[in-house]
């Protein structure tokens, strides 16, 4: 059970790299990609970012927090389906 939980966490990391990755492209983010990501990795970021002012105006690292949190997130939810399981 944890395997699988590991992988989606590990997917949606990749997801949200992708989705800050395609905002260096012009015109990225409206591309189908582009769009499906938005949809599927927008509404955790958007938590962060309502939390963590982007630095100078220009500099967002919302992400950042974002993915280090999903990782305790993950680790969590794991370390305690092992302490259920026993």
């Amino acid at each position: 059970m944890d395997g699988y939980i590991a992988t989606l966490i590990e997917i949606y990391t990749y997801m949200i790299i992708a989705y800050v990755l395609l905002s260096w492209l012009p015109a990225a983010r409206d591309s189908f990609i582009g769009e499906i990501l938005g949809k599927l990795v927008e509404p955790y970021l958007s938590v962060f970012r309502r939390l963590i002012p982007a630095i100078g105006g220009m500099i967002d690292i919302s992400p950042i927090i974002a993915l280090i949190a999903l990782r305790f997130i993950g680790e969590g939810i794991i370390a305690i389906l092992h302490y259920l399981v026993r």
